[in-house]
């Protein structure tokens, strides 16, 4: 194997130990909050803003994330942020009240945040130094990790029903994740592409667009081509949020599916998702992105509309399925055209698709108790659509024109 290749199968191993960091830790604590809520006696209320308050840490968490990543970069942003999530995890194990639950829970949507920033950053750059699509596989490793958490769940719960137990154990693979993956991570700074004397070239500038690694001392709006970014993101991770909440639902009361194959809605998207992203690299170098995030997006739409207006379950299934296939590259493809606007941008466009992910679901909540479940899916059938209209205002990469690393991963100057 070429040492060209080695390191960047290193690199990408490290840094998709990260997204597998982010999927294990979250699927940890969401999996014991019965065990929170009993230890809490806690109501429905009450543990759904407990629920809440990580996405409302994570969304908020954008002006605090840029500047971290100009401060520090994508390496160390993402190794502290990574053991954060872990330390977070003891935390949850003993805190004593709702309160303290609650601000516990509002700093780990925070690390979420720098994390999912930063290892966005990381996945962008390792396109970027090696000129190969790789941003898929690595979402598909979050997957991975949930499956992994799960699992770890069901076999502590075996032995022991103790959240110290369950938690500590899952701290300790984290901080050894961290650990193993650190070396891989790509480096900040010139030095990591060996161009220290020449200094790194100057990223493409689209128009409308700040220069990425541009020094800012204050706080600049920001550029419309990111905002257009921001949308597809936002309409995005509505799209694939409604569908975990809602398919089940509109399969049992709409379609009326039988008990065992309403919960297939959620299996059938999320196994179109992890296919697709794994295949999915390989269709963003043949086809490019653009093309990619436009024609899936437009198949998620139009096939969720045409199983809306069929009817019965195994068209609705099979549109589920379209949704799946359609969505499973845009956040990953979203994210790699961010990064080459900078860290702002990467941090904005991040914080808006954890807010379209938080309120996507209540939104078309709300649509179906106005108008009816039916037209609430229709409501993420249009969202899919809008995706591919945004993709239509993004200047994507090509794959001769990648962007400068150190505008990914450099911090400031001065």
């Amino acid at each position: 194997m070429s040492p060209v290749r080695d390191d960047f199968r290193r690199s990408q191993l490290a840094i998709g130990a990260l997204f597998l960091v982010l999927g294990f830790q979250y699927a940890t604590w969401v999996s014991r909050v019965p065990a929170l809520k009993a230890r809490l006696d806690l109501g429905e209320a009450r543990i759904g803003l407990l629920l809440m308050t990580c996405g409302i840490g994570a969304a908020v968490s954008f002006p605090l994330v840029a500047v971290l990543m100009r401060r520090f970069g994508s390496r160390l942003l993402s190794v502290l942020s990574a053991l954060a999530l872990g330390v977070i995890l003891l935390a949850l194990s003993v805190v004593p009240n709702y309160p303290l639950t609650l601000l516990v829970l509002f700093f780990d949507g925070v690390a979420v945040g720098c994390l999912n920033v930063a290892m966005n950053a990381q996945g962008a750059a390792l396109e970027a130094r090696f000129e190969r699509t790789t941003m898929s596989r690595l979402h598909a490793t979050f997957s991975a990790g949930s499956l992994l958490a799960a699992l770890l769940a069901s076999g502590v719960n075996a032995f022991t029903g103790t959240l110290a137990a369950h938690f500590g154990i899952a701290a300790v693979l984290l901080a050894a994740l961290v650990a193993a993956a650190r070396p891989g991570l790509l480096a900040e700074g010139p030095l990591a592409e060996g161009r220290l004397a020449e200094g790194p070239p100057e990223p493409a500038v689209e128009e409308g667009a700040e220069p990425a690694g541009k020094d800012r001392r204050g706080f600049a709006l920001p550029a419309v081509a990111t905002l257009w970014m921001g949308l597809a993101m936002v309409f995005g991770t509505v799209t694939e949020g409604a569908m975990n909440d809602w398919s089940a639902l509109y399969l049992k009361d709409v379609v009326h599916a039988g008990a065992g194959l309403a919960p297939m809605g959620i299996a059938v998207v999320s196994v179109m998702m992890v296919c697709a992203r794994i295949f999915a690299d390989g269709w963003r170098t043949r086809f490019g992105d653009g093309r990619i995030v436009r024609t899936g997006s437009l198949l998620a739409g139009l096939g969720l509309a045409l199983a809306l207006l069929v009817g019965g379950v195994l068209p609705t299934l099979l549109g589920f399925a379209c949704v799946g296939l359609g969505v499973a590259a845009v956040t990953p493809c979203v994210y790699v055209a961010a990064a080459r606007q900078g860290p702002d941008a990467l941090s904005l466009v991040a914080a808006m698709g954890t807010t379209g992910l938080l309120a996507g679901p209540a939104v078309i909540g709300f649509i179906a108790g106005a108008t009816g479940l039916r037209w609430g899916m229709a409501a993420v059938a249009a969202s899919a659509v809008v995706v591919s209209l945004c993709a239509t205002r993004i200047t994507w990469p090509a794959r001769r024109d990648v962007p400068a690393e150190a505008a990914l991963l450099t911090p400031d100057a001065g």
